[in-house]
């Protein structure tokens, strides 16, 4: 429809008929789009505000000067590091020592576990032997309990042990490292459930081409599991990185303490005072563990069987 001014220039005015075709079909493809794919945004959203409310709070309360729990917040009134001054000055603490030796004990653990949890779902998965199956339902039971169940035990044997070999005994960074590797076999369900994935006919023609047992898992079924390794290497390193209560009856020594162990250790002291100082040695705890996870994030996307059709 159009119409003509007095200045003489003609108006178009479109009216959009909300019966026509064209109309019904771009609401239907909105209608869609919003049953389909529109709401996991939503949702997404709202897990995002979900898992970053705490973390934001937690550098929040870091960067505020006032260090207690009433008066953390997201947003501080006045921003400074005086908390982390306090940390690398080493006035509550050793903390630099405890950082070294968190980063060893989870390294230590995070390696054992790895190549142990390996090379047990290799056999459980590849091989038939007697008493496979009860082996397998015996680590799945071994799982089921938690590992401070264990403490009477790991604490009389370290005693025992300490006292012919002082360097494995109790309050010492080594003998932490031993105990905790009690664990080693905890990713062999899901290494093997990996595992049971990849053809067995890669096994076959390796074999009869004359590769033996250590070749077919070193050079056939091991780049094909670069990707389960990688997450079991991130959930054993942060495992062990947040590990406490084990550590708290273990080590005694403030200078064999882990993070985990030495912040708890100061912050019961005094919870008032000590936040914002644990706030911000809470914040460096996640820096290792954000750092690995960029580090094997190209291997997690990997293909499963991209190593096999290489090899």
């Amino acid at each position: 429809m159009s119409q003509t001014s007095d200045s003489g220039s003609v108006l178009e005015v479109v009216v959009v008929d909300p019966t026509s075709p064209k109309h019904k079909s771009s609401a239907q493809h909105r209608r869609r789009w919003w049953t389909e794919v529109g709401w996991r945004y939503i949702v997404g959203a709202v897990m995002l505000v979900f898992a970053g409310f705490p973390i934001l709070y937690v550098i929040g309360t870091s960067l505020n000067p006032v260090g207690s729990v009433t008066a953390g917040s997201i947003i501080p009134k006045t921003l400074t590091l005086s908390n982390y001054t306090t940390l690398f000055s080493g006035q509550k603490g050793p903390f630099w020592r405890w950082y070294l030796n968190t980063l060893i004990v989870c390294a230590f653990t995070a390696v054992t576990q790895i190549v142990a949890s390996t090379l047990a779902a290799y056999a459980f998965s590849r091989l038939r032997f007697k008493g496979r199956r009860g082996g397998m339902l015996f680590l799945l039971l071994i799982m089921m309990f938690p590992n401070i169940l264990s403490m009477i035990a790991i604490y009389t044997i370290f005693t025992q042990l300490g006292q012919v070999f002082p360097g494995i005994g109790l309050s010492t960074v080594l003998g932490y490292c031993i105990a905790l590797t009690g664990g080693a076999l905890g990713q062999v369900w899901l290494i093997k459930g990996t595992l049971d994935t990849v053809p067995k006919e890669l096994d076959e023609a390796a074999i009869i081409d004359g590769a033996t047992h250590f070749q077919v898992f070193s050079q056939i079924l091991l780049p094909t599991l670069v990707p389960i390794i990688a997450v079991t290497t991130l959930l054993g390193f942060v495992g062990v990185i947040s590990e406490f209560l084990i550590g708290t009856i273990f080590l005694t020594d403030n200078n064999s303490k882990t993070l985990a162990v030495g912040l708890y250790g100061m912050l019961t002291t005094d919870k008032s005072n000590n936040f914002g100082i644990f706030a911000a040695g809470a914040v460096l705890v996640a820096v290792p563990v954000i750092a690995l996870f960029q580090f094997l994030q190209k291997y997690i996307v990997g293909g499963s069987t991209s190593g096999a059709v290489k090899g």
